[in-house]
């Protein structure tokens, strides 16, 4: 090994024979630390980035997919409940080679690839039957591409055709959708799986088709279509004129001090309306006319009348002549014919009730009141609907104790709170206070340790060869040390002045002066010094 580099790793085997326990201690954490984080970075470095090789599989298709990956060794996560399998970038393409060759994922087995297997001996019901089935799996296979939608079976329900009109049955529809997790579609998304189940099949309406989820509840039903039912129409309804008339409350006698109940009458029925009205057409010639004379020519006597005792009275005779003329005309006539059909859910009639708090009310009237309820409800006496205005002493003893249960809660949650940040404070001050403690206590022993050389210094000059050994390890050189008296312990009389004394012994004598002087004036400091140096270096 390299000179360099072996006295690199002396000194730092040196540097680290000086620790101290805690010093070791804390180059030990540190190194360790920086070994995890290390092994933490190379390790989401070195972490392959996964890619959907397979998404929107079925669960048998997903496993088969497994078991192939599992064959060949191929590392894989699964994702979107396992409907989609991932693997390293790397190996996706040959992965999908693999599993292609494998026939994975399978193919499906339902819509037009069932006409596929018809023989020429099929018969017409046979045919029928598959072409419906056909039909159901493309529908089934659509609506689960449908984002939230993990599986999706249709029926249908196709009626013979039939020369008679009066037998013509419309077709129907039921779907069955299973959402992923407990997440339910919105309403645009049904409509937009009844209208894409009724346009497959000619002659199928929309409020034929049947929606329903795995969870039991029908999200479009048979007749009625995408609202719900007659009766989730009441409720919106109901809820949405409640809101309208409770804003304009709140915002007049204050929030809490009135309460509204509207209940609204749906029609049932479909009713279904054909008005044809003539008029006439202006200055368009008639279709047809027809005109006929009756002319009569010949003499005729007037009988007499009948006098008393049956004697007939005579009457004088004349030529008579008649004539009748009779016209018939067809003329144009403008027709119009208005068709309405009004579908079930319209509102038959409402009723809104008010009760308002007489202390909140302050100086409305009831007539006011029923006039701001009446505008924002869209009352309507003519259909039938009705209103109820009423002052009254509210109850506020339940309010009151909710509103008390609602601060207990608040002030719970509180000091859940802070009784968490209180933990989690104790807890960082005990991991932080013995750290900030070790770590003070290296600082203040180091500044000691400074302290104490630089005071020795200034004391005492030089370092005597004693304390030098002890820094390099060699304690046996004390003893054979010589030994130098201090000028403060010497109790001979002054010597003589010597002439002019070189700078460095003027530098030292004035020295030995301060160190004497310091010594008469603080001899504990001094005592204080030496105990502590002579202590650091023995730790040493």
């Amino acid at each position: 090994m390299p000179q360099a580099v072996t006295n690199v790793f002396q000194r730092i085997g040196r540097v680290i024979a000086g620790f101290s326990l805690a010093q070791r201690t804390i180059a030990i954490i540190g190194v360790a630390v920086l070994a995890l984080g290390i092994v933490a970075l190379s390790s989401w470095l070195t972490r392959p980035t996964y890619t959907p090789l397979f998404s929107g599989m079925s669960a048998s298709d997903a496993n088969a997919v497994v078991e192939q990956l599992r064959s060949s060794s191929v590392p894989y996560e699964l994702a979107d409940g396992g409907a989609t399998v991932l693997v390293p970038e790397k190996d996706v393409y040959d992965q999908r080679l693999a599993a292609a060759s494998a026939g994975l994922p399978g193919a499906s087995s339902g819509g037009y690839s069932l006409l596929d297997k018809m023989g020429v001996t099929t018969s017409e019901f046979q045919q029928s039957v598959t072409f419906k089935r056909a039909i159901e799996g493309e529908l089934a296979a659509t609506i689960s591409s449908i984002k939230g939608v993990t599986a999706a079976s249709v029926q249908l329900a196709i009626p013979e055709e039939s020369v008679f009109v009066s037998e013509t049955v419309d077709p129907t529809a039921s779907v069955f959708v299973e959402t992923s997790g407990n997440s339910t579609l919105s309403p645009k998304q049904v409509e937009a799986i009844v209208h894409l189940t009724s346009a497959a099949v000619s002659g199928m309406k929309p409020e034929n088709v049947a929606v329903v989820d795995q969870s039991g509840q029908t999200l479009s039903a048979a007749g009625v279509g995408t609202t719900g039912g007659i009766d989730q129409q009441a409720s919106d309804y109901e809820a949405r004129v409640t809101a309208n008339v409770q804003q304009m409350l709140d915002t007049v006698v204050g929030p809490g001090n009135a309460k509204v109940t509207v209940v609204a009458e749906i029609d049932h029925s479909v009713n279904e309306r054909v008005e044809e009205t003539y008029t006439p057409a202006e200055g368009a010639p008639p279709l047809t006319e027809q005109t006929r004379t009756d002319t009569q020519n010949g003499s005729s006597s007037n009988a007499g009348v009948l006098g008393p005792d049956n004697i007939a009275v005579p009457s004088a005779g004349g030529d008579g002549t008649s004539e009748s003329t009779e016209t018939s005309k067809t003329n144009a006539v403008n027709k119009s014919t208005q068709s309405t059909s009004t579908p079930a859910g319209s509102l038959l009639r409402q009723s809104v009730s008010v009760a308002v708090d007489a202390g909140a009310g302050g100086d409305l009237s009831t007539a006011q009141l029923s006039d701001l309820v009446e505008t924002a409800a869209g009352i309507d006496t003519d259909r039938g609907d009705s209103i109820a205005v009423e002052l009254v002493a509210f109850n506020q003893t339940s309010s009151e104790a909710a509103q008390a249960a609602l601060q207990a809660a608040k002030d719970a949650e509180g000091a859940e709170r802070q009784a968490a940040l209180l933990n989690t404070v104790i807890i960082a001050a005990a991991i932080a206070i013995p750290l900030l403690a070790g770590l003070a206590a290296l600082i203040m022993r180091a500044r000691r340790r400074r302290g104490a050389d630089t005071e020795f210094e200034e004391l005492f000059g030089a370092r005597p060869p004693a304390l030098s050994a002890l820094d390099a390890g060699a304690t046996a050189a004390i003893d054979q040390a010589p030994t130098t008296p201090l000028a403060f312990l010497e109790t001979t009389p002054d010597p003589e002045p010597e002439p002019d004394p070189e700078p460095a012994q003027v530098s030292l004598e004035r020295r030995r002066a301060e160190i004497d002087s310091l010594t008469r004036q603080d001899p504990k400091r001094t005592a204080d010094l030496l105990r502590t140096l002579i202590d650091d270096r023995q730790q040493v």
